[in-house]
């Protein structure tokens, strides 16, 4: 029995007004949009019609709305123009992670993933130039690398802790309060760690132990997170769980930890 992105990609193959199946089976407004729906195009879309969708701007697609979702759809189709070596969808989509919707962000970081699938080379290039940008296209740079599929070596989980590391030493130096991007990145480091350590442990654990002795709240709170995912106990239980009581004890209360990252 195909997959439903299968069977999507087959409708849209044969498919006239693209872009009104899209609006219509979108899945916003709502909690969820039609990520099976995103994929499917991302691979049958042409590249005239992944570029115009990634194109669109917030005035024109705002966020939760059809238009919006046309927008991620969009920025995930530009992960395989990007393979195809086109240079300029591969700038648009590194630009796309400072986008206000939250949405066409986690579209960044999922395209870096299929990217990563395909080309370990150019994965790794273009998750190093997010890292070494702002707070969103960090925070992009730490959702990208925090997948289990592609922590499947001892080099990618250097890599990937490299990042972390960097992203945390940012939030770290950040002036407080934290501005509202800075917000952002932290929300997104309070469970990347545990997804990086908890693919092996013994390369994970002392680099996330340098951050566990942070006297600062918000990096005390973020670590606080990781430590409870069921994903890090299960990993290194007597571990997170010792350091879970020590870091009880200080009770981090950081300003508005935020809600989505």
């Amino acid at each position: 029995m195909p997959s439903r992105i299968e069977t999507y990609r087959e409708r849209l193959r044969s498919m006239k007004d693209v872009e009104g199946f899209l609006r219509a089976h979108s899945g916003l407004p709502g909690p969820r949009g039609n990520l099976e729906l995103a994929h499917a195009f991302a691979q049958e879309g042409s590249a005239r019609q992944i570029r115009a969708l990634a194109a669109l701007d917030p005035t024109d697609a705002p966020e939760n709305t059809p238009d919006g979702f046309l927008a991620f759809c969009g920025v995930l189709g530009l992960s395989r123009l990007a393979l195809e070596g086109d240079a300029q969808a591969e700038a648009a989509l590194l630009r796309r992670a400072s986008d206000p919707r939250w949405r066409v962000r986690e579209a960044v970081a999922t395209a870096l993933q299929l990217v990563g699938d395909v080309d370990r080379r150019r994965y790794a290039r273009m998750v190093a130039a997010l890292a070494r940008g702002g707070p969103l296209e960090q925070r992009a740079a730490v959702a990208a690398v925090a997948e289990p599929r592609l922590l499947n070596s001892t080099g990618a989980v250097r890599s990937g802790l490299r990042v972390l590391e960097r992203a945390t030493r940012f939030v770290a130096r950040a002036a407080r309060p934290l501005g509202e991007r800075e917000r952002v990145l932290r929300q997104a480091l309070a469970y990347v760690w545990s997804v990086v350590v908890a693919a092996e442990p013994a390369e994970g654990k002392p680099a996330m132990e340098v951050w566990l002795r942070s006297k600062d709240p918000d990096i005390g709170w973020l670590m606080t997170q990781n430590l409870g995912k069921a994903r890090l106990q299960r990993a290194a239980p007597g571990w997170s769980a010792a350091w879970r009581r020590r870091l009880a004890a200080r009770s981090p209360t950081p300003a508005k930890a935020g809600r989505r990252p």
